[in-house]
């Protein structure tokens, strides 16, 4: 394993803003892995690291294929992780909608364009991230569709969903859809949980990455079995919205079966305690996404159902 730092910019009151990177074997690029891009993914960050502890054990143990790359980086954000902060510290904005980047923009433009620079070299690309509203999702795969999309190969991660979603127009400037464009095969890898670590997630990920550069050269080894992923659309996904704020509260359990017209919440005034509204599920199938802030407000998707 090589340690190294593709980007650094001084900092006033902290330690020199710098972004590591792990590369393990050497030849073509094959695999890029990316963590965090906002402050408050803490469990993308934990994902990587179960990874590069298995990269070094597969080092040792000569199961990386003779002539290609591996490369890690685990958060392309340190300094907001350090405080807290979801977006950039200054100025708010998101790195993951700054890409493919400027080299002479803003301090997150600059980012951007230095990790992109790095990382587009590579033929696949896998980027752990999080969903982007707080709440808990079923582990899955998603992708763009842009022309350049792999639905199928992304059954090699074992994960039990894999989404394609028509790209919005502030879509065209994260990580993923550039990925893409730039002809790497990109893959967005969600665990479930954000800024709650889950060892179970973390594991979860980790066998699917293992799994997936076995099924394509890069690692040898037989990958585990695991059932075809149900590959659909992001909008085939009902939403269940509030259209009263409150207190959130929960009735419903992530990844369970839910029937037409079950209780899934209650919104209660946060003084009277009297319930504003109930929610129910609109039809059968899996409680794919469940919110779980303590508040909500109105017109807020509080669950998606996969039917």
């Amino acid at each position: 394993m090589k340690e190294s730092i593709i980007f650094q910019i001084p900092h006033i009151y902290r330690d020199d803003f710098r972004i590591r990177a792990f590369t393990f074997g050497q030849g073509e690029k094959a695999l890029c892995i990316v963590g965090n891009s906002r402050g408050n993914e803490y469990q993308q960050i934990f994902m990587c690291s179960r990874v590069l502890q298995r990269l070094k054990k597969w080092e040792a143990e000569r199961r990386l294929v003779e002539g290609i790359q591996v490369m890690v980086i685990p958060s392309i954000n340190p300094a907001s992780m350090n405080i807290g902060k979801r977006f950039w510290s200054i100025d708010n904005t998101d790195i993951n909608r700054m890409f493919p980047g400027y080299s002479l923009g803003e301090t997150t433009q600059r980012i951007a364009a230095a990790v992109f620079e790095v990382v587009n070299k590579y033929r696949i690309g896998v980027q752990f991230t999080s969903f982007y509203m707080p709440g808990e999702f079923q582990p899955y795969v998603q992708m763009m569709r842009t022309g350049y999309e792999s639905p199928e190969k992304a059954r090699d991660f074992g994960l039990p969903y894999i989404v394609v979603r028509e790209p919005r127009p502030y879509d065209t400037t994260t990580l993923n859809y550039n990925w893409q464009i730039w002809e790497t095969d990109a893959y967005s890898v969600y665990s479930g949980t954000t800024t709650r670590l889950s060892l179970e997630g973390a594991e979860m990920a980790a066998d699917a990455v293992e799994r997936f550069m076995i099924c394509n050269g890069i690692l040898t080894g037989t990958p585990s079995p695991a059932e075809p992923g149900r590959i659909f659309e992001y909008d085939d996904l009902l939403n269940v919205r509030t259209s009263q704020a409150g207190l959130f509260h929960n009735l419903a359990d992530i990844n369970s079966p839910v029937s037409a017209g079950q209780l899934l919440a209650e919104i209660i005034d946060p003084c009277t305690g009297e319930v504003l509204e109930t929610l129910h599920s609109p039809a059968d199938g899996i409680l794919f996404f469940r919110y779980n802030d303590p508040l909500i407000y109105s017109f807020t998707s509080a669950f998606k159902i996969l039917r």
